[in-house]
This record gives C-alpha cells, structure tokens and sequence, in this order.
C-alpha cells in the first residue's frame, strides 16, 4: 500500500520527534483521528511521564493524552512515547517540532534540527514522509536537510518525500486550537506537498498549500517578523507618550475603535516565548547572505531588548518618588511566564528585569502560580522558588514589579499591600485597581 493510501485509511503510522509545546498537540491530534503515533524525545524523564498518562504542560491535561496511552480494555494504545530513536524506520511519517534556538551572538543554532535530521538519515527509508516544522530561515528544509538525508542513498522527491509546516501553536489560547488553525504547508516537489497536504488533512480544519519549502518557513517568519515590529512601535510610543504625561493604553483603546485599518498591538517589559524574539533572526542572518540590510528587523529588536531597561529605570524613579533608592531594596517580580496563564518562561523578559535589578544592588524575588522553581537557563540561574502572596509577605517588599499578568493574580490584594507597584501590564488598571501607589511601565 502507497503512502496516500495508507494516510487516506489512517494506517499511516506517524512519529512525532520533540513532546513539547508544538510535538504534543500534534500527537493528540492524530491520536484523536485515530492515527497510531509513536512520539520520540531525549528527555527521558518526560517520556516517562507520558507513559504513564501524565502531562509536564500545564495548559496540556494529563486526560488529553492518557486515553492514547491507556484504552478502554481490549483496545490497542494509539501513542507510545520513547527514547528509542531505531523505531523511525518503522515510521511512514516523520514530524519534526524540535527547537530552534539563538546561540550567545544571536544567530542561529540548528545543533537541534540537523543532529535530529542526521538520525532520521540512518533511519530513512523508501516511501517515507519527513516534515519539519521548527520555525527556521528559508532554505532549510531543501538545502540543509535535504543534503543531510540524501546521504542515506535516497533521493528527495524520488523515493522519500520532504516537507516544510510551520508551527502555529499559542499555548493556552481558548480560541484557537490545534486543529482550527489553518496549517501552511510547502513541499520539495508537487508529490511531497500532495503527501504532506494529505496527512495534515486527516487532523486539521483546513490546509493552506505553498509552492515550496521556502516559502512556507518564509511565511512563519513574516508572522512572527509582523508582531515583532508592531510591538515595537508601541513599546516605543509608550516610551514617549510616558514622558508626554499620556496614557498609551488608553489611546490604544481609543485607536482600535476604528473598524478598518488598525489592528491592536500592546506595550510590556520585553519580548518572551520562543518565537517573536528568535525568529526575526533567522531571517536577518540569512539576510546577510544576499547582501540585503533589514534594518527595520534589527531596528524593532532593538526597542523591545531595550525594554527591561526602561522598566528598571522606572523602577528606580518610583523609589525615589518614595525618597528610596533602588541599592538595598528589596524588589518582588510578580510573573515570570513569558505571557499569561502558562508555565512557559522560555526567553522570559521577567529574567532580565531580575538580572538588572540585583546587578543594582537589590534583593529580588519572584512570584508566579504556574512556575513554582526556576530552572537553571541557557543564560540564568537565579535557583529561585516562588513567593507565597500573603499580606505580610507583599508588605515586606519596597516595590512589587508586574511583569506577567496571569489573570488568576489577586491584584486587589497586591494594590492594598504592596508599598510601590510598577505595573508594565496594565493589569490592575484592567482588574478595576487604581491606586495613587502605581506607575505604569
């Protein structure tokens, strides 16, 4: 039996590397098809986890995954987690959801895709479906991993297909899910993208095909390259407008009054998550090889890695409004997820903020209900716990820094018995809280 028959009869067998916030979704998904997905990662601990019907993801349910794990009796388990990377030769469709981080010069490190890609290559075999859907500069998936998996002795378009679909996961948005986000995809050859359309149609509301591979990575850095720069611009008016005495988040509802013509971006303290502050820089790395300045690319990162910064400055004029300096202080940072209600911290804005604040000379704590330790980080290592928020404990604190505005947060209690409060969220303002105590960062 072909490929697309195999897939049109959901007897595709599909292998899902890297179970994190993009790789498990996807699984679900297929499981709920009724899809057989055997998912594949190095951290053995997560693997273990999942055997056991477990979720390390917040926002993803333990439920969501056990049913594929553990059935009903006498049925077959839909999902196999594992460590055992042999088991892609069993595979008729290989995912790839690994990450693509920076390195410490801010350009790209594809250690993750092309260590994965060069385990594939010794497992690959004829007929087989590899898609990759880490976000990446164009040119990855038919230069880079092409040559990588050609080494086995197959050839791209002629005995295994080869795709690009990037990623569109926002963890924790109740309007969009997996499946009804519509799904971009690019294949090497009108064949490829045939396969890749078709098993993408088996679990998605609706295939968006593309010409090419490069086409479909340009298309997720465009995204991504969008809010980047839009923020930005709002980032910076909030700087300005501050110093004119205007409220830039009472303009910004004002603006968006406007039915047409204007889409709504919000200011904060910095950019977070992996994908709006890496991914513009893939594109101005490969940038460079076509001799083409990004300037707006590079200006936009700028502004929004100048934000903690700014944040930190206000902090500071705050405290000396109350006749304190910032030296000696002792500073709560309330959030450390890079955005609301998720445990995801990845590039978090709130690690700056810290770092800023005790290379100042003050004691920082932190608080956040869905990350309970701090992890040790390509770049931090605070070794830090979160802080219960008591009365007593909120009172203890100089000044009390909003970075993250997680929504089951009691901000009535934190505007009753914080001492000073720097809000860069808005989140008191939007939680009904005004208090003479608050500067908005």
């Amino acid at each position: 039996m072909n490929l697309l028959n195999k897939i049109r009869s959901k007897q595709a067998r599909v292998g899902v590397i890297g179970l994190g916030y993009v790789g498990l979704p996807l699984v679900i998904e297929f499981c709920k098809a009724g899809f057989a997905v055997t998912g594949f990662d190095i951290d053995a601990k997560k693997v273990a986890l999942l055997c056991q019907g477990k979720s390390y993801i917040k926002h993803i349910d333990g439920a969501l995954i056990a049913p594929f794990i553990r059935p009903a009796k006498g049925a077959t388990p839909l999902f196999t987690p594992t460590t055992d990377f042999s088991r892609l030769a069993d595979m008729d469709c290989i995912l790839v959801c690994v990450p693509t981080p920076l390195n410490k010069n801010r350009e790209p490190d594809m250690t993750y895709v092309f260590n994965t890609t060069k385990t594939i290559a010794r497992y690959l075999k004829a007929g087989q479906l590899v898609t990759l859907e880490s976000t990446t500069y164009p040119g990855t998936t038919d230069e880079d991993m092409r040559t990588m998996l050609e080494e086995s002795g197959l050839k791209a378009g002629r005995d295994f297909h080869l795709a690009f679909s990037p990623e569109r996961e926002d963890p924790n948005n109740s309007q969009f899910a997996t499946a009804t986000i519509p799904k971009v995809v690019g294949g090497y050859t009108s064949a490829c993208l045939t396969a890749a359309s078709a098993l993408y149609g088996r679990i998605m509301q609706r295939v968006v095909p593309v010409s090419s591979t490069k086409v479909a990575e340009a298309t997720k850095l465009l995204e991504n390259i969008y809010r980047a720069v839009n923020i930005a611009l709002v980032n910076e008016l909030k700087m300005l407008m501050d110093r004119m005495g205007i409220d830039v988040w009472e303009v910004i509802e004002a603006a968006k009054t406007k039915p047409f013509g204007f889409q709504a971006f919000y200011p904060g303290p910095g950019l977070g998550g992996h994908c709006i502050p890496i991914d513009p820089f893939y594109l101005t790395w490969k940038a460079k090889e076509y001799d083409i300045p990004t300037k707006f690319i590079e200006l936009a990162g700028e502004i929004n890695a100048n934000m903690p910064n700014y944040v930190v400055h206000k902090l500071m004029t705050a405290l000396n409004d109350k006749k304190k300096c910032l030296k000696g202080s002792r500073v709560l940072v309330l959030g450390v997820a890079y955005k609301p209600n998720v445990d995801d911290d990845r590039e978090s804005p709130a690690f700056v903020i810290m770092e800023l604040i005790e290379k100042s000379g003050a004691t920082v704590d932190y608080s956040d209900p869905y990350v309970p330790t701090l992890k040790k980080t390509r770049k931090f290592n605070f070794a830090k716990t979160s802080v219960a928020l008591t009365p007593q404990k909120i009172r203890s604190y100089d000044a009390v820094v909003i970075v993250t505005n997680h929504a089951n947060v009691d901000y009535k209690l934190i505007e009753k018995h914080a001492r000073l409060v720097v809000d860069t969220r808005n989140a008191l303002n939007k939680s009904g809280v005004k208090s003479g105590n608050v500067y908005k960062a």
